[in-house]
């Protein structure tokens, strides 16, 4: 507007400078600067970019306090056209009490839709009998109720069977843990119907699980075992936080069929000769965006020294026959190629990718409420007490600290709950997880220690209290809901304080109003790139 009315004002002067018979026999020519023209250009590409319509009849994708930056269904931005966000404005200090919902625009998952839509025009309902699967594994499974495999299942589990090394990446909640056991199992119970015609009864470790934590280990440990009951098979744990004495008690009696392991378990019974991989037929690596961080890294290394990892699917069968290499994940550092690439040959792998990669979950509601640091027990306090009644919810803070004070909170209001951090002992934080998923407490207060891999089915509600410092954490907590088998009508409600969060939230927003998948997260393993040789002198 003061450039729009500097121009009048301009013209208006020099109209009245020249005299009116000068203006009747010679036009006027009026120069107008260049920087008073872009800003007038400025000036109504905002009008007309405010009058843009995001909202039509039907279902919102985005639902914002503002109704003017709400976003239907059917809207689809062009490729190159920039969003209006909600969080625009967050990181001033008037925005707080704002808020926005990304509204859950499927009722199943997509893990399951992609199944249904392949088995409408095939006309024959998928089922675990097309993987050619024991009869005892099918009853097991029925009689879990578990009787649709997931398009992660169909994708990976015949390929596992053939004996291929698979890269196996997808959103979390989609029953990546089945699909390397059903395989293992099968393969165990054909291995010893073998050894019985031969009349061969001595046992052997014959799969390693490797996982990040104590708590997955005793979950993963739990599905083998309920897999392996029809045949006796027998699976052992080994968890971080013991020291070397419950490791040798654990292989003072039978030997194992599965080992289910942390990595720094496995290196102390590796170093002490209590364990021979010599003869192994699996290695999964679980977890893999977490098994392959700098932290775990060199005792992965140093575990795969112990054993041989077959680099074609001849190799898996026979008397000398290879271990066959499973990795399992939803993002790969930029050290899991160079690693992998020391044991087996990277272009040989099978890489099996989710569809749905890195998007956000269009079957999980997710509320982002922008609130002071001192209302948040107050917001966190009416969110739990709306839950429905036998409803679950986990409360993510960034810190033990954190997760204590919150704690304390609660227990001034009067609500039960649980906590679990790292700075607990793991025979402690094992219990509390164990009688959570029992249903003893229905809200558990913790750290990201319980947003990797663990089955949260009872789950109906997460809420970060402290917003997650990456997308990756973000993607897992929001993974906790949502997953094959669980509670439905499920919600992620975060809380944003800080000016780093409205980065964050600003980039998932933008992913969401575009349906694109989150910007900056790897899912495929990268060639290694060759080292330089040293030139000769």
């Amino acid at each position: 507007n003061f450039s729009i009315k500097m121009m009048r004002l301009m013209m208006k002067d020099i109209y009245l400078f020249f005299p009116s018979e000068a203006t009747q026999e010679e036009p006027v020519v009026i120069r107008v600067p260049q920087y008073l023209q872009k800003r007038v250009e400025d000036v109504k590409h905002i009008r007309g970019k405010n009058k843009i319509q995001t909202s039509k009849a039907g279902k919102l994708l985005i639902q914002s306090k503002n109704p003017v930056l709400n976003q239907s269904v059917g809207y689809v931005l062009a490729k190159f056209e920039q969003p209006i966000l909600s969080s625009k404005g967050w990181k001033h200090s008037k925005s707080f009490g704002d808020y926005f919902i990304i509204n859950n625009t499927k009722t199943i998952a997509p893990f399951f839709t992609n199944n249904q839509q392949e088995d409408a025009e095939q006309k024959t309902p998928a089922s675990f009998e097309k993987f050619r699967l024991c009869k005892e594994l099918l009853e097991m499974l029925n009689s879990n109720n578990i009787t649709v495999p997931t398009t992660v299942q169909l994708q990976t589990i015949p390929k596992v069977m053939r004996g291929h090394n698979v890269v196996c990446a997808a959103e979390t909640g989609s029953g990546k843990t089945l699909s390397y056991l059903l395989p293992i199992v099968q393969r165990l119970q054909a291995d010893l119907q073998q050894a019985q015609s031969l009349g061969e009864s001595q046992r052997k470790v014959s799969a390693v699980v490797l996982v990040p934590s104590r708590e997955l280990a005793e979950q993963v440990s739990a599905v083998s075992r309920t897999l392996c009951a029809p045949f006796g098979f027998l699976t052992k744990t080994l968890g971080g936080g013991h020291g070397i004495g419950h490791i040798k008690r654990v292989f003072k009696h039978d030997s194992a069929d599965i080992i289910v392991s942390t990595p720094g378990a496995m290196v102390k019974s590796l170093h002490r000769r209590l364990l021979d991989l010599s003869d192994l037929n699996f290695f999964v690596v679980d977890e893999a965006d977490t098994m392959f961080d700098p932290s775990f890294c060199d005792m992965l290394e140093d575990i795969f020294g112990y054993t041989s990892i077959a680099c074609d699917p001849k190799e898996t069968r026979g008397l000398d026959h290879k271990a066959q290499l499973l990795v399992v994940g939803a993002t790969f550092p930029g050290g899991v190629g160079e690693l992998l690439s020391k044991v087996t040959d990277l272009g040989a792998m099978v890489v099996i990718k989710s569809k749905m990669l890195h998007f956000l979950m269009p079957h999980v509601k997710q509320r982002f409420l922008k609130v002071k640091g001192a209302d948040k027990i107050l917001e966190l306090h009416q969110a739990l007490k709306q839950l429905q009644s036998g409803a679950a919810a986990l409360v993510f803070c960034n810190k033990s600290s954190t997760v204590n004070w919150v704690g304390y909170s609660l227990d001034e209001f009067g609500m039960k709950h649980a906590r679990l951090q790292g700075e607990m002992p793991a025979v402690v934080r094992s219990g509390i997880f164990h009688s959570f998923q029992k249903g003893k407490d229905d809200v558990l207060v913790c750290t990201d220690i319980a947003s990797r891999g663990l089955d949260t089915s009872r789950v109906q509600l997460v809420v970060n209290y402290d917003f997650p410092e990456s997308q990756t954490d973000y993607i897992h907590r929001a993974g906790r809901v949502g997953r094959a088998g669980g509670a439905e009508d499920v919600e992620v409600l975060s809380f944003v304080t800080h000016p780093w969060d409205v980065e964050l939230v600003q980039k998932i927003e933008t992913a969401a109003r575009k349906r694109m998948s989150l910007p900056g997260m790897e899912s495929d393993i990268q060639e290694p790139k060759p080292q330089p040789e040293d030139s000769e002198l």
